[in-house]
Formats: C-alpha cells, sequence, structure tokens
C-alpha cells in the first residue's frame, strides 16, 4: 500500500493505493491518526484501491469517528468493487462517499 498525503488549506488529502486489508489497514490508521491533529476534513482519494476488508471498513469508522468532531471525512473515487462493499455493508449511508 502507498499513502500520499497532502494538505489542502485545512483539508488533509489522502490518496491510497493498494489494498486495505488486515496488514494494511494499521499502517494507514497509525499515519492519518498522526495527521489529524492539523485538519479540520479528510479527504480519502481511493482511485486507486483495489480491495477493502473489515478490517479497512472498521479502520474508516474509527478516523471517521475522529472526524465527526471536526469538520467530517468524505471518500472520492472509489472504483465499482470498493463502492459495492460500502453498499452491501452500509458504509455509504454511514460515511460521505462521492
Amino acid at each position: 500500500m502507498k499513502i500520499k498525503k497532502k494538505m489542502n488549506g485545512t483539508v488533509l488529502e489522502v490518496a491510497v493505493t493498494g489494498r486495505l486489508d488486515t496488514l494494511t489497514s494499521p499502517e494507514l490508521e497509525a499515519d492519518l491518526q498522526k495527521s489529524l491533529n492539523d485538519a479540520d476534513s479528510l479527504l480519502l482519494d481511493f482511485a486507486n484501491v483495489d480491495y477493502i476488508s473489515s478490517a479497512g471498513l472498521r479502520m474508516l469508522l474509527n478516523i471517521n469517528r475522529i472526524m465527526e468532531d471536526k469538520g467530517g471525512m468524505k471518500i472520492i473515487n472509489a472504483n465499482e468493487i470498493v463502492r459495492e462493499v460500502f453498499d452491501v455493508t452500509g458504509f455509504a449511508s454511514v460515511i460521505s462517499i462521492e
């Protein structure tokens, strides 16, 4: 997995490449938590995420809880496979996905 971060004003923009699973989710969560102090909102670009497991979903819930007290979190550019996981699990109604 690759993580590319950029602050755009008070928005932390994060592009993720690869799989979000049991092995990679803790790495992304730790990386995000270090960077969220300076951010009012979080934008996750999933254009290059090809798989997400329950561990990835759990990590997203944890980060979403943190961001609820700030400006929120949004996921953009998720492919059909990842979007289907969000829809089937109900995440599409909990997390902002475009």
